[in-house]
């Protein structure tokens, strides 16, 4: 029998969460409300408090203002606990900030009783995260205050921008803190069907089973968005889609899906088997890359019918930029259980739908007595986990269709989130902050998923960089360029349509 997987507390210790970029877009949309969502759930220590700092020159009424505002439907929990906050505006390697913020934090702890824990989130720009870091350990700041018991350092993705930068951050970010204090982030990693990827194989004994080469003859792997890159488009000319998605969401969910069961439900066991289901994944030289993978660009088009521009007329995009907004991979896992199995992944923006799933297809049966037209609209039975919208399962497989004659059609066995369980779809921060902030590091990724993560992606970025790289085009409002169905080794095959 595993070992139990850890269970964070229902409430996080004491502790004072201080945010880096605190008046940045990532604290505004995402950790404000999903502290707020914690508040109100009653998941926080009465002893907790959040002091955010930034260049921008708030004082503590004005990050109150903002944090009420940003999290607005909330009730008395989450007005009682802003009242607390605190704010500290300054420049990241001056002295002058972490003289203030140790100032702040002993007061923290005098007058809400937090303890000497600290828990240090870096929502700012990546270029400063090794800045930050350094300057943490520099004033001291990277132990726990006095009577305290932990510091933790909590680092939001990109993680470097490929494999020789984000070893030379690793370096920066260990000389301050120890593995065990470093909690990576990806949202991802906090939404339910990712997790639900355990229970399902663990749990069941109808699913492992066939969880190999000798019934799944391809994996898919789909996450598509139908927007662009709406205010981000200076970031998106620096990063590209292979950057944003594939190098951390993808490997991450590709891992989960793909890896040899664990000894133990716990971090060391899950993210051991997730780094040896990464270190088996062929990587390929840069010229092999270049035929196993395709990048393309959105142009104007129709979404939700809605025109929308390209991704060249969008804001802070250069008029002949060559970054990619779509990819599709062609992957190979080699081990005993996916051997020959061909898993194909593709990501974009401005497709015709926002969904994020995992398909696996499984061989046709050796046999099929039913020919023509008793079976037309019989398709290869498929286990699709939709990670969004509308979180679940479904299992399709074929059925007789009511009448006196007998006829074949592919149905659908759907299990839905919502429906069961009556939950409100989260975008994983929630979840993620409370295990970063309880010590529990299962959904976080460690340093040798990212660098083996990085090490499979390279090629494709030299293989981009050269002539013969390549760019493609696609309509938006499509599902991306013809020319990805090119990566699809049977004739015949086709990437599946998701249904949202």
């Amino acid at each position: 029998m595993l070992p139990a997987a850890p269970r964070s507390p229902e409430l996080t210790p004491p502790l004072a969460l201080v945010i880096f970029g605190a008046s940045g877009d990532l604290t505004s949309r995402k950790i404000l409300p999903a502290l707020a969502n914690l508040a109100e759930r009653g998941r926080l220590s009465e002893n907790f408090t959040v002091i955010g700092v930034a260049r921008t020159p708030w004082s503590d009424e004005d990050f109150r203002r903002v944090a009420l505002k940003d999290a607005p439907d909330t009730g008395d929990r989450w007005r009682k606990l802003v009242e607390r906050f605190r704010y500290v505006a300054g420049e990241y390697a001056s002295s002058e900030t972490f003289d203030r913020l140790k100032e702040v934090l002993s007061e923290a702890d005098r007058n809400y009783g937090t303890a000497g824990n600290r828990v240090y989130y870096l929502a700012t720009i990546p270029s400063v995260f090794g800045l930050v870091a350094g300057a943490l350990a520099k004033e001291g700041c990277n132990v726990p205050g006095e009577g305290g018991e932990f510091a933790r350092l909590v680092v939001e993705k990109p993680y470097g921008r490929n494999l020789e930068s984000a070893m030379q951050l690793d370096a920066v970010v260990h000389r301050a803190f120890d593995e065990d204090q470093i909690f990576r982030i990806d949202h991802y990693m906090g939404k339910e069907t990712v997790q639900n990827v355990l229970a399902l194989r663990f749990s069941n004994a109808i699913f492992e089973p066939v969880w190999n080469r000798r019934y799944v003859e391809q994996v898919q792997i789909t996450v598509a968005e139908n927007i662009g890159v709406e205010h981000r488009g200076g970031f998106y000319e620096t990063a590209g889609a292979l950057r944003d998605i594939v190098q951390n969401h993808v490997m991450q969910v590709l891992s989960l899906t793909l890896m040899e069961p664990p000894t133990g439900m716990d971090a060391t066991h899950i993210r051991d088997e997730k780094v040896k289901l990464l270190k088996a994944i062929d990587i390929p030289t840069p010229d092999e890359a270049v035929d196993k993978s395709v990048r393309a660009q959105y142009t104007e088009g129709v979404v939700d019918g809605v025109p929308v521009p390209g991704y060249r007329e969008e804001d802070g995009v250069a008029p002949g930029s060559m970054t990619e907004t779509y990819v599709a991979l062609r992957l190979r896992v080699e081990n005993w259980r996916w051997a020959g199995v061909p898993i194909y992944v593709r990501t974009g923006k401005r497709l015709a739908a926002r969904v994020t799933e995992v398909a696996l297809q499984f061989h046709n049966v050796p046999f099929l007595a039913f020919e023509g037209e008793l079976a037309r609209q019989l398709r290869p039975n498929t286990l699709v986990l939709r990670i969004q919208p509308n979180d679940g399962i479904s299992l399709h497989f074929g059925a007789k269709v009511p009448g006196e004659e007998f006829r074949l059609q592919s149905v659908s066995m759907d299990f839905l989130y919502d429906t069961t369980f009556h939950s409100r779809e989260s975008d994983g921060y929630p979840r993620l902050l409370h295990d970063a902030m309880c010590g529990d590091a299962t959904l976080f990724i460690r340093t040798d998923e990212v660098e083996q993560a990085w090490r499979i992606v390279d090629p494709y970025l030299t293989a981009w960089s050269e002539p013969g790289g390549g760019l493609h085009f696609y309509r938006a409002g499509t599902w991306g360029p013809h020319i990805a169905d090119l990566l699809l080794e049977r004739s015949g095959d086709s990437w599946r349509v998701p249904v949202p």
